[in-house]
């Protein structure tokens, strides 16, 4: 990371009618990172990166992305930036590289510029053996690939990426990211969005969204560090009724199951929160195993979406 801040908001708002759906977002993105964007669906988060792109207006607040005003300099923010969608938004009826001739005639790139990107980004990610299929055949993997060489073909200095692995096999993903950080390393700032808690652990920062607000924010390991609650793994072959015993005392936050293992958040004020839970299991026979255990990122995203990060 260079030190540099990629985005900045103040009080970031979009209300549609009575519904707010992004509420007053102060964020600060630094530059040549990965930044995560967490939440459940329907939190704000691809509202908040339209705006962001000068795709929509905000009703309140302010931001700059790479030092433009987002609602003076739209237009000229859209020619630094790329944008790729969760839906594929290629021409399936296309070529992989009818598409992206297609695409860099939209950039206004000149021929020569344009075909040297073209094949610059068709080796970059493994393409050059299907320039001839049409997108609509490609593989899960492929379509993302093509579509990751289509919003990088103008060289911008920023991505935003809305759930970008969210249809394709665990493998693909994996690649994706390694494509991910080779792309950071070249100094370009990455905004992504995803449901997947392996894909937040890999990024430089995070933020979670709950109800159009930004709950909580920081590196993964500073928000599993500071987490304000303790974890405590329980394992027994009677999960399910242990969760729900658990679940009725007021100072579980939440119990997640992980095979024959439990992970309970006890509220902190708990000095020994172990032996608080064996007290409110000392019903069950056998006695089940219990530790603390560090969090995970889970443990965060639960705790920041249930309004319990201060």
């Amino acid at each position: 990371m260079t030190g540099g801040i990629a985005i900045s908001t103040s009080n970031l708002t979009r209300n549609f009618g009575d519904l707010v759906a992004v509420d007053h977002i102060n964020l600060e993105v630094p530059e040549a990172c990965i930044y995560g964007f967490l939440g459940p669906n329907g939190c704000g988060k691809s509202t908040t990166i339209r705006m962001l792109c000068g795709l929509l207006t905000p009703s309140e607040g302010d931001a700059t992305v790479l030092g433009l005003d987002i609602k003076r300099d739209a237009e000229k923010l859209k020619k630094e930036i790329g944008y790729m969608t969760q839906r594929f938004s290629l021409y399936d009826d296309l070529t992989t590289l009818e598409n992206l001739r297609f695409i860099g005639d939209i950039y206004q790139l000149d021929r020569s510029t344009r075909d040297q990107r073209i094949d610059y980004v068709l080796n970059r990610f493994g393409l050059d053996q299907m320039t001839e299929q049409l997108a609509g055949t490609l593989s899960g993997g492929q379509r993302q690939r093509l579509a990751l060489s289509a919003v990088t073909l103008q060289q911008p200095k920023l991505l935003f990426l809305d759930e970008p692995t969210s249809a394709v096999d665990p493998e693909s993903r994996r690649q994706f990211w390694e494509f991910l950080f080779d792309i950071v390393e070249q100094g370009t700032t990455i905004l992504v969005t995803t449901h997947f808690m392996d894909e937040a652990e890999r990024c430089h920062g995070i933020a979670i969204l709950d109800n159009g607000a930004l709950v909580a924010s920081g590196s993964p390991t500073e928000m599993k560090r500071d987490l304000a609650a303790s974890v405590v793994e329980i394992e027994s072959d009677q999960s399910r009724a242990i969760r729900q015993e658990l679940m009725n005392n007021a100072a579980i936050i939440d119990v997640a199951q992980l095979g024959t293992r439990l992970h309970a958040l006890v509220e902190q004020g708990h000095p020994e929160p172990v032996d608080f839970v064996a007290r409110l299991l000392s019903g069950f026979k056998p006695v089940p195993g219990m530790k603390v255990v560090e969090p995970n990122l889970e443990d965060v995203f639960v705790m920041a979406t249930h309004g319990r990060v201060p």
